[in-house]
């Protein structure tokens, strides 16, 4: 839409080509400037954990962008939590309220902001953040966060990587603020895809009620993956924005975007680009272009003029008054707008639905020699712990039992335990007293618990061993 204010302006609005897609002009570029690539990956860790974020700078503008690149950085999620940019002085009283926020204060009212003890303050000015003794921040799980932070130094410090080289290759041109803002949103768009990959395999249909029923097997999803024991990705699916992630993104058909098609792609294309830097910057700056192009969809229409004022005019003593405006002829002017656009029809883009597509089923992000539940200390303290059972050393089993029990939530120390059991049982030890009995019981029916959460197999071989208990009654 073009338009004038009548002072030789020429002012330009573009409405973007999908609307769910957040606009963010050059704010992202603008917050990792600000504050540095490690305290910005804090905050959005806080952020998507449901802690409170409170900024504040001596520049209002600076507020207002910080805000709107930390929740542009959710995408696909969205913040449901309360979101105030530019907190007014009277209601700084909303800083001690128990629900988390993002928000943004004065530095004027620095010392108000200082005693909070369950807030974390992001000081866009000195370029540091405070994280209370209280508050246990969970990180992103390794390997990825590593590889967000490589990826993001790549892009915001591309020298970086030839800084030691004896002859250098000739400098690039650096990106402009607004194309540098698009790729690093391209890195938390792949980050996104990696987190959730799979997680439409893991979407329960029901259709018994008048409206159709969407839930998330959320235990199923971390099982499969091996991440169970993970504290980041346990309270994101268990917060507010996933919730409403899965309500608006778990229908089978509907319109569709850059995120679908990026969580869909294979997961072993991903890797690729992952070991191979060229292949990342390729698919980073081709995630980014089309960022670009929906914010910027007219780019020929994109020549704006706003006349400055001349120097000295705030200085002028002989002001003209602005007019008062004219209450009925503001009216007429607007009822005549109204009827004008009544008959004409909105042209608006017609919302194109399809298909969405499922992607690969749920797999492993951690790799297997990395899982923590496959790792061979794990597996040791189940092997141990059954041993000082049957040996029937009391304290070393109280010692390594509540680790024991933790290993079996992953699947290959369950499987560790019913071959430990079926070993024993195959020796024809001697009959268990009550105490070693209850062990036994306690260790199984946990594993059994976690087995009827999870499908696995697992399940079918504790459940075939649970007949070897009969050999251990007293």
């Amino acid at each position: 839409k073009l338009f004038s204010l009548g002072a030789g302006d020429r002012q330009l609005i573009q409405t973007p080509l999908n609307d769910t897609l957040p606009v963010t002009f050059k704010s992202v570029a603008l917050l990792f400037q600000q504050l540095g690539i490690q305290n910005v990956l804090s905050l959005f860790c806080a952020v998507l954990t449901e802690h409170k974020v409170l900024f504040h700078s001596s520049s209002y503008q600076r507020l207002g962008e910080a805000c709107r690149a930390l929740e542009a950085l959710m995408f696909p999620l969205k913040y449901s939590y309360p979101y105030i940019p530019i907190l007014p002085s009277r209601l700084l009283e909303v800083l001690s309220s128990p629900t988390p926020f993002i928000i943004g204060v004065h530095s004027m009212f620095q010392n108000e902001i200082q005693d909070l003890p369950d807030v974390i303050i992001a000081d866009l000015d000195g370029g540091t953040i405070k994280i209370p003794e209280c508050i246990h921040l969970s990180l992103l799980p390794e390997p990825l966060l590593h590889q967000t932070q490589s990826t993001l130094s790549l892009v915001l410090h591309p020298d970086l990587e030839i800084a030691d080289n004896a002859f250098p290759p000739p400098r690039t041109a650096p990106s402009n603020l607004k194309l540098l803002d698009k790729e690093v949103r391209a890195v938390f768009l792949r980050l996104f895809a990696q987190l959730f990959q799979g997680y439409r395999s893991c979407l329960q249909l029901i259709r018994i009620h008048s409206e159709p029923v969407i839930h998330f097997h959320k235990t199923a999803f971390l099982g499969q993956r091996g991440l169970i024991e993970n504290d980041f990705l346990t309270k994101v699916l268990d917060g507010m924005a996933f919730a409403g992630f899965v309500s608006e993104r778990g229908p089978p058909y509907r319109a569709c975007d850059l995120f679908d098609e990026l969580v869909a792609l294979d997961f072993e294309s991903i890797k690729e680009e992952e070991a191979s830097s060229t292949k990342l910057q390729k698919h980073i700056r081709e995630l980014s272009e089309q960022l670009y192009r929906n914010e910027n969809p007219n780019p020929h229409m994109a020549f704006q003029k706003v006349p400055r004022p001349s120097e000295g005019s705030h200085l002028r003593v002989h002001q003209v008054p602005f007019p008062l405006l004219n209450d009925e002829k503001v009216e007429k002017m607007f009822q005549e707008g109204v009827a004008k656009h009544s008959i004409t029809p909105a042209s608006t883009r017609p919302e194109r639905k399809c298909v969405v597509p499922a992607g690969p089923p749920v797999v492993s992000i951690m790799g297997k020699c990395g899982s923590v539940f496959n790792s061979a200390r794990r597996l040791e303290v189940v092997k141990s712990c059954i041993s000082f059972i049957f040996d029937n050393k009391t304290l070393e089993t109280e010692k390594t039992l509540p680790a024991a029990l933790r290993a079996l939530k992953g699947k290959a120390a369950r499987q560790c335990l019913t071959e430990e059991l079926s070993v024993h049982v195959q020796q024809n030890r001697a009959i268990l007293d009550h105490q070693q009995f209850d062990y036994i019981v306690r260790m199984m029916n946990c594993a059994l618990q976690v087995s009827c959460l999870i499908v696995s197999d697992s399940y079918i071989r504790i459940g075939c061993h649970c007949k070897t208990l009969t050999a251990f009654l007293p």
